[in-house]
């Protein structure tokens, strides 16, 4: 299935500096023989070296099925669990969109759900929120290494380096229409449980209510809304964290990152993480609240609840959710990272420069 795939991964300039590009014939390119004759540039001490250290901590190769299956993996922990950890910060969250009257502000929604339900009564959603989420990030992080690697190819080595942050911006929404089909059907559960009083309290009861109340489109009506808010949330998630780790190599970390231990390898993860998170909430924010408002409402329309909240209404909640997806973002990219870390997985360097733009800009 991804045997494409796999042959453009081996000219992806988005792979270790360490790797060589391969011919179709298999031989790399500017392979040199065993004795180079007079005048021919000999191998650079210490990359092959380097090289051989980097192959034998991997625990596949870089684009291979194994690899976009451990990716997959690395997705699956780092949202499924991120998200359930804050499972009661999203619960207020929603409460506050849909009803603003009875939720004032984050700890008045808070103190209101634990008066009236107790403090499991925070852990409302939890099952959906847990099964939806890691699918949804199974299908995220997979396919955007599959999109990214695919993107590539089709631009070629220099213009994949010069238009980067579109590939990221491309991949990531490539591979977000399909979480959010994944997500789609558990999220709406989710809303219903957590914003519905004495609607259900569990992902079972709440399953075979709206089943029989709306059909199976209960499931799906908010996948537009799903994919208005999740798409413009993803591109940045993934476009501002990949360009962000750039820049913190570039002009804070004071040195290369192969030099950085895994541990401060993870810490810039953490940290580029959160700004993107910052960035994420704010451009999905008015679509969160229209989600959060029609599986809530039984026959309500994207078009009908935009109109009744106005603008204003649309940044309902809006401090709440920064607090949870900044964090959510960073411990996404932090858990991410660390599973490839874990597993062996190949993680490339920020992308440099080829030698042939390099070559190109010496000449003019």
């Amino acid at each position: 299935m991804f045997s494409s795939f796999f042959q453009a991964a081996k000219n992806s300039p988005f792979k270790t500096p360490f790797s060589q590009a391969q011919c179709d014939e298999g031989k790399a390119v500017g392979q040199l023989s065993a004795y180079p004759k007079v005048g021919q540039p000999g191998p650079v001490v210490g990359r092959e070296i380097a090289a051989a250290a980097a192959a034998s901590t991997d625990s596949c190769e870089f684009g291979s099925n194994k690899y976009f299956a451990l990716c997959g993996i690395g997705g699956i922990l780092s949202c499924g669990t991120t998200h359930t950890f804050v499972v009661p910060l999203d619960l207020v969250k929603c409460r506050l969109q849909v009803d603003p009257a009875k939720y004032k502000n984050l700890v008045h929604g808070f103190k209101v759900t634990v008066a009236e339900e107790g403090a499991v009564g925070l852990a409302k959603g939890w099952f959906p929120t847990l099964i939806g989420y890691s699918l949804q990030g199974l299908c995220k992080f997979g396919f955007y290494e599959v999109f990214k690697i695919k993107y590539a190819d089709i631009l070629g080595e220099e213009n994949a380096y010069l238009y980067r942050t579109y590939i990221y911006l491309a991949a990531s929404a490539s591979a977000e229409v399909f979480a959010d089909i994944a997500l789609a059907p558990f999220e709406a559960a989710k809303v219903k449980i957590q914003t519905v009083p004495g609607y259900a309290n569990t992902f079972r009861q709440a399953v075979p209510k709206m089943l029989s109340e709306e059909g199976i489109g209960a499931f799906y009506k908010g996948l537009v809304p799903l994919w208005m808010r999740q798409i413009p949330y993803t591109m940045m998630k993934f476009a501002c964290f990949e360009r962000t780790v750039e820049l913190l190599y570039k002009y804070v970390v004071p040195k290369p990152r192969t030099e950085c231990s895994k541990g401060e390898q993870l810490v810039v993860t953490f940290a580029a993480g959160y700004i993107a998170g910052v960035f994420c909430a704010v451009v999905s924010h008015p679509a969160d609240v229209v989600v959060s408002k029609l599986n809530q409402s039984k026959g309500a329309s994207a078009g009908s609840v935009v109109k009744s909240l106005g603008f204003m209404g649309m940044w309902n909640g809006l401090t709440p959710r920064i607090i949870m997806i900044g964090t959510l973002t960073a411990l996404q990219w932090f858990i991410y990272d660390g599973v490839k870390v874990a597993l062996g997985i190949p993680r490339p360097p920020p992308p440099e420069m080829p030698a042939s733009l390099k070559a190109k800009e010496k000449s003019k």
